[in-house]
């Protein structure tokens, strides 16, 4: 799911989630971190060593649950924006929800706002519980108050707007026309480069994924078009009406990810 849609499915979720005896407890992370990125700051930043030192840089972030305070330094520092902080321990049905905001103006304590899932659809409405700005120029954290049984299914939030109510449920005869993405929703994070500008290389007659790298540099970020070729390559397939299968896949030239310098040195005679 996640390479077809953008999305992670309930697998990938409930494999980062600590145990139910430990989210009792008081608040923790979630690292929602499931592609091999390089990327670290969020295991340099813990001050209580929660998240495992990294022997690759490429590796995923590994949390130690019993180590981890929910203090939210590692979801102000997270490039990719996949750590929130979780508090289900308040025992009244409700919980807390701290998520990275990167838009101005900020929400005030006590707001109203309307809670989105991971595909942007309204789910519920929310209380903001409080506004952290961003530590050291890290990014700042909202904390909503949301109920329990929502508290996983939420992951953002936007001003309520008429029509907002009852959640939608999502059904698989659902199609991606449906739940329209909007055009400003940023497709390569590495380049920022959003839908709108890949259905407009698309129409000009870029109608492959290596056209579209070498006029925009989608997929030539550290994270190698992991997350940005899957989404292009379905809007060339629904723009074109060629079968996603027969999309042709973008050319990688090894090293295909991050290696220390280290790696192309070992066994090599140097000379000055």
């Amino acid at each position: 799911m996640l390479y077809e849609t953008g999305i992670a499915g309930s697998d990938l979720i409930e494999s980062v989630l600590p145990s139910a005896e430990r989210r009792a407890k008081g608040p923790y992370a979630v690292i929602e971190c499931f592609q091999e990125i390089p990327c670290n700051p969020c295991s340099d930043s813990c001050p209580f060593d929660a998240i495992l030192p990294l022997e690759d840089i490429n590796e995923l972030p590994q949390l130690v649950p019993d180590l981890c305070t929910g203090c939210g330094i590692c979801a102000g520092v997270c490039p990719g924006l996949a750590i929130f902080i979780i508090d289900e321990s308040r025992g009244d049905g409700m919980a807390t929800l701290s998520i990275p905001y990167e838009f101005l103006p900020l929400p005030q304590k006590d707001d109203l706002v309307a809670a989105l899932d991971r595909s942007g659809a309204y789910v519920t409405d929310a209380r903001v519980a409080r506004v952290q700005r961003g530590r050291k120029g890290g990014t700042p954290l909202v904390t909503l108050s949301l109920p329990l049984d929502l508290v996983h299914e939420v992951r953002f939030f936007r001003a309520r707007e008429a029509g907002d109510g009852e959640p939608l449920a999502m059904t698989g005869a659902e199609t991606e026309d449906s739940q329209p993405m909007d055009e400003d929703a940023i497709l390569c994070r590495c380049e920022g480069l959003t839908l709108g500008e890949v259905r407009q290389l698309i129409a000009e007659g870029y109608t492959t994924l290596d056209e579209i790298k070498r006029i925009s540099r989608a997929g030539m970020g550290p994270c190698q078009a992991r997350t940005c070729g899957p989404l292009i390559a379905r809007e060339i397939s629904r723009m074109t009406g060629i079968p996603l299968e027969e999309v042709e896949p973008s050319a990688h030239r090894p090293p295909v990810k991050s290696l220390p310098l280290s790696f192309f040195m070992e066994d090599a005679d140097v000379t000055t």
